[in-house]
């Protein structure tokens, strides 16, 4: 199946200069939501995933269907003050700005296999941000996977370690 007929790509979104792959047209189409949920499950089955991390708020879109596909926990990284518990958190930078990203303290045994799940791999940020925390608690990231990598701005270099998934791929488009 073709995905990239269910991205729309929008110039000047969120501000100009920028192009952003919406996926709700994806998310719209069962068949293709479930085809892209299904591939992102046999990456994370692979690789014998015990629990599956995706962060706000496209990534919760894919990262709990796919942990309740395989049957294993799903862990929220948010924004700050959007977890009610004790939480660890990590600043990183976006390709357009920069943020801070928070988990539960309890939300990853230690040992535990760890998939993260999202929607884009822009400069890896945000992922590179997931993986600190998830380290912090012990865990052991073992793989990431996206719908969409933009491939020129070389976020997969910051996951050197890691396996890395990527359904679609956009360059300087």
């Amino acid at each position: 199946m073709d995905l990239k007929e269910y991205i729309a790509s929008i110039e000047g979104f969120p501000k100009e200069g920028i192009i952003f792959r919406d996926v709700t047209g994806l998310l719209a189409n069962a068949d293709a939501f479930r085809y892209a949920c299904d591939q992102l499950a046999d990456f994370a089955r692979r690789l014998q995933a015990d629990v599956i991390v995706a962060p706000e708020s496209r990534g919760f879109l894919f990262g709990a269907p796919v942990a309740c596909q395989l049957g294993i926990g799903f862990v929220p990284v948010r924004k700050p003050g959007k977890l009610p518990r004790k939480t660890i958190s990590c600043s990183y930078d976006l390709e357009y700005g920069s943020n801070v990203l928070e988990m539960h303290v309890d939300s990853i045994l230690p040992g535990q296999r760890v998939v993260i799940i999202d929607d884009l791999l822009a400069t890896g940020g945000t992922v590179e941000a997931s993986v600190k925390m998830i380290r912090e608690l012990k865990g052991e990231p073992v793989g990431c996977a996206f719908i969409i990598e933009l491939e020129d701005l070389h976020g997969r270099e910051v996951l050197s370690d890691l396996e890395v998934l990527s359904l679609l791929t956009y360059e300087g488009e």
